[in-house]
């Protein structure tokens, strides 16, 4: 019998971009491919790019750069490339790295074994692959995932119809499209039976979900039925836009249960006139209202929020009220983001332009004031007893663990350092924090409470190798 043919994958970006990958990884499989290798060795490379603003644009340039070397060496016989970037980037990504032997746009990944396929066969004469964004969205269940197995990335809708000024996501990822209730279930039930405790539940647009497709906002309802999911632990929501926050939502994040006092909304200002440039459609005081009426319904909510400073016009006045805001609102988990230039959006038409030590003065500024918060913050988990979720060993002493409570999701919070025999990864385990570090936290194992919930078993399947996987900084 003849080999298979080896896949190295690079994923790039966001979650949602990361939940792609899975899903090219997944129908890989499906076809055969050997999916997981090392760079160098392998028949191709498939690197799922981001193509966002301009740092993460220069991120995935380098990844392209490398993998052509390892091709030009011989180490790998293709490259593809696929994702945001390519999307964006279309025929001209061809000519700026003519050596790339496929590009394939976002809504492309469906057709990934064929492209790989028709590559190793040697079939050059097509070498672009893009297809028009779908009215329905795509289906993400039988992926091969990325994320240690215990917790996983659900996306709920894909696209975005917000057209804020400064965001080319809409080019390149189309207009909001929501999955079927019943498909999003469907999902997550079978990423509970893979071993999944953890959902991280992700959109463009959250609080828009459903409302191009049942002419009303639906996000309560689905968080009822996902409640429903046997074996189920926590469920996490990222990227609420501060809108269709509906009575009905408020209600169901109350209620606890398996939504964990988190939530992501990114405000990216909070002056009105900036808010109005960027297309915001919302206004400081509608923003305050909303994290007014969450924090009085939601006992001991955590709630992380990001920025954006330097937007083109922006005064210093209008700035000091963004740092007024950050200072006195207390988030608990905060993000700033220097403005970055995009050529094909409208805010790149303003006036008003800003230089980038302005930008990164400023963004230091916001930053400065939030990190005493932030410190103050999980000094006050200090002697609270919390559950922590555990992800791996720390690679700095093999006796620690590494894990996250309630309060931080994955990749872009704080890390809880555990010590205690028995334990794996994918475990709950009720800790007493001891000490706060910084962002980090200490914690020590409770014996007298009730037991460890623990991971369960691997199901008996053919175990799959390592994946190369670079992620956002």
């Amino acid at each position: 019998m003849s080999k298979s043919p080896t896949i190295a994958f690079v994923s790039l970006g966001c979650s949602k971009n990361l939940v792609d990958s899975e899903r090219m990884l997944g129908l890989l499989a499906q076809d055969g491919f050997t999916v997981g290798a090392a760079v160098e060795g392998a028949d191709l490379v498939v690197v799922n790019t981001c193509g966002f603003i301009e740092s993460a644009r220069q991120e995935s340039i380098g990844v392209i750069e490398e993998m052509l070397d390892h091709k030009r060496a011989g180490a790998v016989k293709g490259v593809i490339i696929a994702g945001c970037l390519a999307e964006r980037g279309r025929e001209a990504l061809l000519e700026q790295f003519p050596e790339v032997d496929q590009v394939v746009g976002v809504f492309g990944r469906e057709e990934i074994a064929r492209i790989a396929e028709r590559v190793l066969g040697g079939l050059h004469e097509q070498r672009t692959l893009f297809r028009p964004a779908p009215v329905q969205a795509q289906d993400d269940r039988a992926r091969l995932r990325m994320t240690p197995r215990h917790f996983a990335y659900l996306k709920v809708s894909e696209g975005c119809d917000r057209n804020c000024t400064f965001c080319a996501i809409p080019y390149m990822r189309g207009k909001h499209v929501s999955k079927p209730l019943e498909l999003v279930v469907d999902e997550a039930r079978e990423l509970v039976a893979d071993g999944v405790r953890e959902l991280v539940l992700v959109a463009q647009d959250m609080t828009y979900y459903g409302l191009d497709l049942y002419g009303r906002p639906r996000l309560a309802e689905l968080l009822e039925a996902l409640h429903e999911v046997d074996g189920l632990d926590w469920i996490r929501i990222l990227y609420c836009y501060p809108q269709y926050f509906t009575d009905e939502l408020y209600d169901v994040l109350g209620q606890g249960r398996k939504i964990i006092p988190y939530l992501d909304m990114p405000l990216q200002h909070i002056d009105d006139r900036m808010l109005k440039l960027m297309n915001r459609r919302h206004t400081r005081a509608e923003s305050k209202a909303i994290i007014e009426r969450l924090r009085g319904t939601i006992p001991g909510l955590v709630l992380r929020t990001t920025f954006i400073v330097g937007f083109p016009g922006e005064s210093e006045a209008e700035f000091e009220e963004l740092l007024g805001f950050v200072e006195q609102t207390r988030f608990e988990r905060l993000g700033v983001f220097c403005y970055s230039f995009e050529p094909d959006t409208p805010a790149a038409r303003l006036s008003g332009h800003l230089d980038d030590a302005v930008k990164l003065e400023r963004q230091a500024r916001i930053m400065a004031a939030q990190q005493p918060i932030a410190f103050g913050f999980n000094q006050s988990l200090v002697g609270r007893e919390l559950d922590v979720i555990v992800d791996a060993r720390s690679p700095d002493d093999p006796r620690t663990w590494l894990g996250r409570s309630y309060a931080d999701a994955p990749d872009v919070d704080g890390t809880v350092r555990l010590n205690g025999a028995n334990i794996s990864p994918g475990d709950i385990v009720p800790c007493e924090v001891i000490e706060a570090t910084g962002y980090d936290l200490v914690a020590r194992p409770i014996e007298s409470r009730a037991a460890v919930r623990r991971a369960r078993p691997k199901p008996r399947r053919k175990p799959r190798s390592g994946l190369v996987v670079l992620d956002e900084p």
